[in-house]
């Protein structure tokens, strides 16, 4: 299936901002508020839709209206770009809801994480490519506490549409954000950490593949549904996993796993990528990086296939922005990778 891509953004252009899982704006206000700045200094122009601060109580209520939020949007001609509040737990209960022929004939750029993981891997599935992105209150409302580095990630990113990109590792990381219920700590993160880097656990080759996934446990919710994707997807993925704040431990994410080997979907990919875990000890990463090898090498036989786990995407700050459906290259030598093709139609 050729990629369904969208434009790039451009100062001036209107977005969409939705809440399609929890209603963190009518919890966190002040929190929602800095993020909407951040956007606006971007030279964006915002439009709220009915679910962007709406009670958390009604939204959890009513997953339809969240639904119709989505599909207004990818209908809405003005709109060019549709981004989410934050993430949450329950999206996948508007996936029923949601209008496949609007959102294939009126692509546009929408992007998110953790629990956005269900619309941004079916949306792909439908063809179109979406963004595991910061959402606005985790990630673009710590705008100015995240750095240069980030804010200059996003801008290329979003905004330029190069024809390819190597992915740097930041230098730094923080394990999520200081108590939100107080208005001294918006725009804060907790401290930051030296990043010691990805960790190569295995693979001897230079891959190529297009980018695949998002959050572990979300997938789980998504399993045996009719918004799991078909076996003939997952040929030649770029799969990339990470695991949210809730913090699964290392042998849990070994069972989950383990589910995907004996679907045999780690004889079809080309690469598994693993996001920095929040709140791991040294100890718990190195039970995790075991806990890979022992499912996708020795129970599975897949002894080559490359795997870097440590990186920068997913529950950490700052992160990066990976595209599903479009073309990466790793190079295991090299210690290197990128994209090989543009995230947006020229």
């Amino acid at each position: 299936m050729m990629a369904i891509k969208s434009k790039k953004l451009q100062k001036g252009d209107t977005i969409a901002i939705i809440s399609p899982s929890w209603g963190g704006p009518s919890v966190f206000p002040h929190i929602y508020e800095s993020g909407i700045k951040a956007l606006k200094n971007l030279g964006l122009k915002i439009k709220e839709y009915p679910s962007a601060r709406k009670d958390a109580d009604y939204t959890y209520n009513n997953p339809e209206f969240r639904a119709k939020d989505i599909n207004d949007a990818f209908a809405d001609s003005e709109v060019k770009a549709i981004f989410t509040s934050i993430g949450g737990d329950d999206s996948i209960r508007i996936l029923p809801y949601i209008n496949t022929k609007i959102v294939k004939d009126n692509p546009k750029i929408f992007l998110g994480y953790s629990d956005t993981t269900t619309m941004n891997s079916y949306f792909n599935q439908l063809g179109l490519v979406t963004l595991n992105s910061p959402s606005i209150m985790a990630g673009f409302s710590q705008w100015d506490a995240l750095g240069r580095d980030f804010q200059e990630h996003i801008q290329n990113i979003l905004f330029e549409n190069p024809e390819s990109y190597t992915y740097e590792k930041y230098n730094k990381f923080c394990q999520g954000y200081l108590d939100w219920s107080d208005k001294i700590n918006v725009g804060k993160t907790k401290p930051m950490i030296k990043n010691k880097g990805w960790n190569w656990l295995q693979g001897s080759t230079k891959i190529q593949g297009e980018l695949f996934g998002g959050c572990i446990e979300v997938f789980e919710f998504m399993k045996s549904t009719d918004f799991w994707p078909d076996e003939n997807f997952w040929k030649g993925k770029i799969l990339f996993f990470e695991t949210s704040e809730d913090k699964p431990s290392p042998e849990q994410v070994k069972w989950m796993l383990r589910n995907y080997g004996v679907q045999g979907i780690f004889d079809k990919i080309s690469a598994l990528l693993i996001g920095r875990p929040r709140d791991y000890s040294d100890e718990e990463k190195k039970e995790l990086d075991d806990n890979i090898i022992k499912i996708v090498k020795t129970e599975f036989k897949n002894n080559d296939l490359p795997i870097i786990t440590n990186m920068d995407f997913g529950h950490t700050d700052p992160q990066w922005i990976l595209p599903l459906g479009i073309k990466a290259e790793i190079d295991c030598h090299k210690k290197e990778f990128k994209l090989i093709e543009k995230i947006f139609e020229d």
